[in-house]
């Protein structure tokens, strides 16, 4: 077995370091940083989440993203409400300014992964998506699977 050969956490692991890297470059001119430009859009998809699913979403503590809220509301990209459903929850929505830049902020990143990958056919390109799609069902049912109660 060669032990130099590339290996698969580490080759996902760069590809996306280096795709956050570009997307900031693509994002520079809104002042927004790696960390808030990734809430950003959680925010835009989900259009009303809490903060804990926030936290979750992106893998970090509950309150580094009460931090980073902190900073994303009073520069106007997001508000915080009440819950419809329960009052006592807060959830995160878009302002209209974080919705004047969802298209753009989308089509910067068509352009990332454009020249992610570039040079494929556009059959190895749905093949990479489609194995993409697999290894992430395969690794979240590995994780259903392994967190239920053995008793």
């Amino acid at each position: 077995m060669k032990t130099d050969a590339p290996s698969l956490g580490p080759l996902l692991h760069d590809a996306a370091r280096l795709i956050r890297r570009r997307f900031e470059q693509h994002t520079a001119d809104l002042g927004l940083s790696s960390a808030q430009w990734r809430l950003l859009i959680h925010v835009l998809r989900e259009e009303r989440v809490t903060q804990a699913r926030l936290a979750e979403r992106l893998e970090i503590e509950p309150i580094s993203v009460s931090r980073l809220l902190d900073r994303m509301e009073q520069a106007g990209w997001i508000a915080r409400e009440a819950d419809p459903q329960d009052r006592r929850v807060r959830q995160v929505v878009a302002t209209q300014a974080a919705l004047d830049i969802k298209a753009s902020l989308y089509r910067s990143a068509d352009e990332v992964y454009g020249e992610a990958m570039a040079g494929l056919d556009p059959g190895l390109r749905q093949t990479l998506i489609d194995t993409l799609i697999t290894l992430n069902n395969n690794l979240s049912d590995a994780i259903a699977a392994g967190s239920k109660d053995p008793s």
